[in-house]
């Protein structure tokens, strides 16, 4: 596990509902998870999408896109799942 930044760039998928002309695009990699409070509280987000590409699994507080992110292996992901589920 490493924390910042990931080796490979993210992936950046754009929505369906964007236009062939590129205006009004909307690029979608990060997706806030179930286990996320709808309080605005302890919510964390993650890249499906670069992680079924690449198998890094990112991880961000939503509160704070713009700071670091984690990196986790698939096992790790699991892990953290796991976790949320049993302590949520």
């Amino acid at each position: 596990m490493s924390d910042t930044h990931s080796p490979r760039p993210l992936r950046w998928t754009k929505s369906t509902y964007s236009g062939g002309n590129g205006g009004e695009c909307i690029e979608v990699a990060w997706v806030k998870s179930t286990y996320s409070g709808g309080d605005g509280g302890q919510c964390i987000e993650w890249a499906p999408e670069h992680a079924a590409a690449t198998g890094e699994f990112l991880i961000r507080d939503s509160k704070d896109p713009d700071g670091p992110h984690l990196t986790l292996t698939r096992e790790a992901f699991a892990g953290l799942v796991e976790f949320a589920k049993r302590h949520g």
